[in-house]
């Protein structure tokens, strides 16, 4: 039998994306979006050597779920190069508080996304995307240097560079709250039970890091309690 499409066929063909997704809040809200605008997700999670694996282990899960393509790709070898970090070191606390500059400046990763975003890139290019959707938001800009529109805007521009197929990077959120993300992901019906924000890998969530207390924040300006279990609140 032949099983070559024809034209009538590949006019229907869904085209494809690349979405980092870690398990986390914003990336699920994101790998769900490209899903409702049609897109042939593909989604990567990387494991460069996070204090715990918990958002890993959610985003097999939800992927699984989903039935959607899931890479989880192994790049621990890099965590050599990346201390320094509270979120790659165990001998720096997680910052407990605000989710401000001051307070959680020692959770940057160096150059975390310009790595896993080169990566996400590599990998549409070989399975003929033309799309790498990541979470970004307007909340990191002031806290991480790779999550501002300078950036998406700078590595978009090497990446037509660098490759012969134009790949681009979609940051959804990017201008927008962590409020406008659980309102975005609440009215297309997603159940936020299905992710883990906080930084530590414990049963519950901690409920007082930095990452929590974003999320908390959101939830309750939307008039609303998180589905997530915690210690204490």
């Amino acid at each position: 039998m032949n099983s070559t499409a024809t034209p009538s066929e590949k006019l229907k063909e869904k085209p494809k994306a690349v979405v980092i997704y870690s398990g986390g809040m914003d990336s699920y809200t994101v790998l769900h979006l490209a899903l409702k605008q049609g897109y042939e997700v593909h989604a990567v999670s990387f494991n460069y050597g996070q204090r715990h694996s918990k958002e890993l282990d959610v985003a097999v899960k939800a992927c699984a779920d989903l039935g959607i393509s899931h890479k989880l790709v192994d790049i621990t070898a890099i965590n050599q190069l990346l201390q320094g970090s509270s979120l790659t070191s165990a001998d720096i606390d997680i910052p407990t508080g605000e989710y401000e500059e001051d307070n959680m400046k020692s959770t940057v990763v160096p150059n975390r996304n310009m790595i896993l975003l080169s990566l996400a890139i590599g990998y549409a290019v070989s399975i003929g995307s033309t799309d790498v959707f990541y979470g970004a938001h307007s909340g990191d800009h002031d806290i991480y240097p790779d999550c501002r529109p300078e950036f998406v805007d700078a590595m978009n521009v090497v990446s037509a560079i660098a490759n012969y197929d134009d790949v681009q990077i979609i940051s959804p959120f990017l201008h927008q709250s962590k409020l406008a993300i659980l309102e975005a992901g609440l009215s297309m019906g997603l159940d936020y039970a299905q992710t883990w924000t906080c930084y530590l890998g414990q049963e519950k969530a901690c409920g007082k890091c930095g990452s929590c207390v974003e999320r908390l924040e959101a939830f309750a300006k939307a008039g609303l309690t998180d589905p997530v279990p915690y210690v204490s609140l």
